[in-house]
């Protein structure tokens, strides 16, 4: 029996999923003190928790304007938990470890390897190291620039307003503190502003491509390659960026409500910090509520592809829906393996990236009906589509919202809670937090099975 417990309490999905559940509980008793609200009142326990949730998993769904609700505390915690959750509770403890000069142990190695989704036991001091330093770095340049518009304007809250949105773009959260222009506007009044726009795309797609690519680039003048990994996210990453921005723009151009008004520098600003907020940031430069239903469903796609593995965006990720298509491309050519860019893909990336793309379908799919039956959505002029939008935005993590969370009924709000955590830890990893870990098995061959399919 104590073999038994032993195991299941050395499970890396556990621990991490586990450290990602106790930081969300943390922060909702931190928000629901009065000192965290600017009325000094206690706030709902529940919107505490759903709000903690959505910064810990770097979502961005609100129940209350940011900057209007939460105090200077607040705000404070909030960043925090953006902070923390983008980058994992695990790598923060395993990097101050490194500081003070402990050493992290087997146990330890391989915990800190599961949350910075390295494949070497050897990288994981490095890349700690890296992970840290060049978040801090990005950041800190992040905020500089952003200083420059906002420090002239608002002073001292230009500070807090540039620091505040830099973490939160960086680590793709989409919270932001410009309530003080109209509550829940996002970027909206800011289309004119390109040092703004451009600064919050770029800390976007550095925070979504992931620190294995950026390690691995960074290592680019000694090795002189890249990994297969770093070729496919950057291709796939600048791919869905341009065709984004096009298909958005054509689907926007003369809506009045969203582009039309805009000059056309404003258009292709916006059409471009669509593309990249959809895939996991949740800043929005236009009304979301009043776009076409062809540009929701274009962006559910967007949204529920996702990021790159080991960054602090979700979604399936750009690399499970490369390694799908790529074996759907194999199937039909009559090809028994599917290859990437003259690499054989190993049948257990081929496994995991099925089951990351069932159990997102599965996911989506059951918050999406919690969300029809449970929200007033005909009352509010809110469609199908627009529940769709909200469930997989919460599973991905993106946190662009048409208006569904702010009507949701206390038992969706739980769901999408949920949603987002298992956004934010992975499907498979979450599936494997709560399977209880078996000792190694040997491997029995059964007889093949016939099954006709298609």
């Amino acid at each position: 029996m104590t073999k038994v417990k032993k195991r299941t309490s050395s499970n890396p999905a556990r621990i991490i999923s586990g450290s990602f559940a106790a930081v969300i509980i943390i922060g909702a008793l931190l928000l629901w003190l009065p000192i965290s609200s600017k009325s000094g009142e206690f706030t709902p326990l529940l919107s505490c928790l759903f709000t903690s949730a959505s910064a810990t998993c770097v979502t961005g769904l609100v129940l209350y304007d940011t900057y209007t609700h939460w105090s200077g505390f607040g705000q404070g915690v909030l960043m925090m938990l953006i902070q923390i959750g983008g980058l994992g509770l695990v790598t923060f403890t395993s990097f101050f470890n490194l500081v003070v000069g402990r050493k992290l142990g087997l146990r330890g190695m391989k915990l800190a390897s599961e949350s910075i989704n390295s494949t070497s036991f050897g990288d994981v001091p490095h890349l700690l190291r890296m992970i840290i330093t060049f978040t801090l770095s990005v950041e800190a340049i992040g905020a500089i620039l952003l200083s420059l518009y906002f420090v002239p304007r608002y002073g001292l809250l230009g500070v807090w307003i540039s620091i505040f949105l830099a973490v939160s773009a960086f680590c793709n959260a989409g919270f932001d503190i410009l309530g003080f222009l109209g509550e829940y506007t996002s970027l909206t009044t800011l289309n004119d502003s390109y040092l703004v726009m451009f600064t919050i795309m770029m800390l976007i797609v550095v925070g979504g491509l992931g620190f294995i690519v950026w390690n691995d680039l960074m290592a680019y003048r000694k090795t002189k390659t890249l990994l297969l990994h770093t070729k496919i996210v950057l291709m796939v990453t600048i791919f869905l960026i341009i065709m984004g921005a096009i298909c958005i723009m054509m689907f926007e151009w003369d809506n009045p409500a969203t582009l039309k008004q805009l000059t056309l520098k404003e258009k292709i600003s916006a059409g471009f910090m669509q593309s990249i907020t959809m895939r996991t940031a949740g800043f929005n430069s236009i009304d979301l509520y009043s776009m076409h239903d062809s540009t929701k469903l274009f962006s559910i796609v967007l949204m529920f592809i996702g990021a790159a593995p080991g960054s602090t965006g979700g979604g399936i990720k750009v690399t499970t829906i490369a390694v799908i298509i790529m074996t759907a491309v194999s199937s039909i050519r009559g090809k028994e393996e599917p290859y990437m860019l003259g690499r054989r893909l190993a049948p257990s990336v081929i496994y995991r990236s099925i089951a990351i793309l069932f159990l997102g379908v599965v996911v989506v799919s059951t918050t999406s009906i919690v969300l029809m039956t449970t929200c007033p959505l005909e009352e509010n002029a809110l469609s199908g589509v627009d529940a769709v939008f909200e469930a997989v935005s919460a599973f991905a993590t993106v946190g662009v919202s048409s208006g569904v969370t702010t009507v949701s009924s206390k038992f969706a709000q739980v769901v999408l809670i949920l949603s987002m955590f298992i956004g934010r830890v992975g499907p498979v990893s979450f599936g494997m937090s709560l399977a209880a870990q078996k000792g190694v098995s040997r491997k029995l061959i059964a007889p093949e099975g016939k099954l006709i399919v298609g």
